[in-house]
């Protein structure tokens, strides 16, 4: 991307972060002419790059984990790209549309001007001043390690987003906090490696990878559940079991456990070297399988109503005994004589706007917005989980999302150039020479 080095410059929109949010947005103002600059601190797609483990893959297929106006090239359509593979992805979009992108330029900090619009935008490179600025830097800005976490210089504890690969860890068994993607994929990363694996499970939604010859991503659009505007009550907290891991498959806890994982519930306290467990392991695989289950049901209900011809699937309803973990839970956990010598996080992550430093978030530091365009006028999010529906969270719900932002970047743009040409008129003063470029304007 071109250098960018500049004392102050001038721009109507300021997109901050240059990942799959940060193109989209770049694409569909560049389609509305709106005069626009991405920064971005790191490369392109960084995150894909390297706050992933090595071997993670797309959750969604090919056909499905992408933007409208490009294929995978080189990725069977029903596969799962790599994380190498989905960056380098999103840096051949940025180059087909021409997004103005400067990399290794950090924003520092973003505040309201006052008595004239827009907003002053401190950075790496200098200041700039946006009329506009997207917040495009997702939701997984900052790893969450709970409070709880042991304090044992004996244990090696990283959260997954600095997760690599078994090789990492040292010898000895590892306890997986969290069982949602990441932790389950993790986890059975570690037992294929011949670790010893405790899994913490929490409530969790455990859809399948495929059913009757469609991806689990296809049922959720056919049955309209992509376009779900809020959460179900009580699923603020659940996470999604799903895996394209090793060709995909569907997640299934008993059949790890059957081949040596130990299940335990959610991880409640570390004391003297002790680690305990929630009751509710049973409860929450049951859960997962009444998710698993009315998936089921819908689809072959929807089947049969569009006399869809596709093969029944009748084995998936099998349902895998119990193990001993799950009848006679453990409940506590000596880590020194179970021989845990690491606790992997896989707890998720939370956001950070410290450098947005505008009225636009709530008491806990949440943004508050109606499907990204902020309370604070001017300033917009995308990227963000359920941002206006459930498909929010997805590559090509991103890019969705992107369009109805920057259609109201352009409406707004509209009616500031009637108030312009309507004062200009009023006071009789000649209209000055318009600019319309998609790069940055030096003003000084």
């Amino acid at each position: 991307m071109t250098e960018f080095a500049v004392e102050r410059v001038e721009i109507d929109t300021l997109v901050v972060g240059g990942g799959q949010a940060g193109v989209a947005m770049s694409e569909h103002l560049g389609n509305l002419g709106v005069p626009h600059l991405v920064l971005e601190r790191d490369r392109i797609a960084e995150a894909w790059r390297t706050s992933r483990w090595d071997s993670l893959v797309a959750n969604g297929p090919a056909w499905h984990d992408r933007f409208p106006g490009m294929e995978f090239d080189d990725v069977d359509a029903d596969a799962f790209a790599s994380k190498e593979r989905v960056a380098a992805y999103f840096e051949a979009y940025a180059g087909k549309i021409g997004a103005p992108i400067r990399t290794g330029v950090e924003v520092r900090k973003v505040e309201r001007n006052e008595g004239r619009p827009g907003f002053t935008v401190e950075t790496s490179e200098g200041v700039i001043e946006a009329h506009r600025v997207v917040a495009a830097t997702g939701p997984f800005q900052r790893p969450v390690i709970p409070p709880i976490a042991p304090d044992d210089e004996r244990l090696v504890q990283i959260h997954s987003s600095a997760y690599r690969n078994p090789r990492q860890l040292p010898e000895g068994a590892v306890l997986v906090v969290g069982a949602g993607s990441s932790g389950v994929q993790i986890a059975e990363e570690l037992q294929r490696s011949g670790k010893r694996v405790y899994l913490s499970v929490g409530p969790h939604d455990r859809p399948p990878r495929a059913y009757r010859g469609r991806d689990f991503c296809w049922w959720l659009g056919v049955l309209g559940e992509w376009d779900a505007e809020v959460m179900k009550p009580g699923t603020e907290h659940v996470t999604i079991a799903v895996s394209g891991a090793n060709g995909g498959k569907t997640i299934d806890f008993r059949e790890l456990a059957h081949q040596g994982m130990t299940l335990v519930g959610r991880t409640q306290a570390f004391k003297d070297g002790v680690a305990t467990f929630e009751a509710d392991l049973a409860d929450n695989l049951a859960r997962g399988d009444a998710n698993y289950l009315a998936m089921l049901d819908a689809a072959d209900d929807y089947a049969a109503r569009n006399g869809l011809d596709l093969p029944e699937e009748p084995e998936a309803r099998r349902i895998p005994p119990d193990p001993a973990c799950v009848t006679e839970p453990v409940r506590e956990l000596d880590l020194n004589d179970a021989g845990v010598t690491a606790i992997v996080w896989a707890t998720g992550f939370t956001v950070d706007y410290d450098w947005l430093a505008v009225d636009a978030f709530d008491e806990h530091g949440k943004p508050q917005h109606q499907r990204g365009v902020s309370s604070e006028p001017g300033v917009y999010f995308v990227g963000l989980p359920w941002l206006s529906r459930r498909g929010s969270s997805f590559i090509w719900g991103v890019w969705h999302d992107a369009k109805h932002i920057a259609d109201h970047i352009a409406t707004q743009r509209k009616y500031l150039a009637y108030h312009e040409t309507a004062q200009r008129q009023e006071t009789h003063t000649p209209a000055e020479p318009s600019i319309d470029d998609t790069s940055a304007e030096r003003v000084s």
